[in-house]
């Protein structure tokens, strides 16, 4: 059974975070809050935790290949219901570095301690990617499909 998310509920959060660790961990803790309100902890418990792991991911990503010092990123989270998907999540995270575009890594070295990111991303969610954004930076982006279309 699959619950909507109420129509009238904010649909729409936009944060601007410093590019730190810091930033990172403010980042997962806002999009926990955000999630939360809006009702995905408890009527779409999984895709809840896998939206928390993708902007943990992200994020990650955001200060360790996307730094630029001074500048920061930026979170964006959309639910959005449309005929044609059904009732989606959209996490965005944008950066400063639009030079620095991730791809899925072909290889894994067995005992790397990264570069496993994107591929759980990709596991995790319906469809991600990356948009270029105003001069030298991009957004990547990804979409869980919380209900199917009817």
């Amino acid at each position: 059974m699959t619950t909507e998310i109420p129509l009238d509920s904010p649909r729409s959060h936009t944060t601007t975070l410093a590019g730190t660790p810091k930033g990172a961990a403010i980042c997962r803790r806002i999009a926990r809050r955000q999630l939360a309100v809006w009702g995905l902890h408890s009527t779409h418990t999984e895709s809840f935790y896998s939206a928390l792991l993708i902007v943990a991911e992200l994020a990650a990503n955001a200060i360790t290949h996307g730094r630029v010092p001074g500048r920061g990123f930026e979170l964006h989270l959309t639910i959005t219901t449309t005929a044609h998907r059904g009732t989606t999540l959209r996490i965005e995270i944008s950066d400063p570095r639009g030079d620095k575009l991730p791809a899925l890594p072909t290889v894994h070295a067995p005992n790397a301690q990264s570069g496993r990111g994107l591929t759980l991303i990709d596991a995790l969610c319906d469809r991600w990617g990356t948009i270029p954004r105003h001069p030298n930076s991009k957004t990547v982006w990804a979409e869980l499909d919380l209900t199917d279309a009817s």
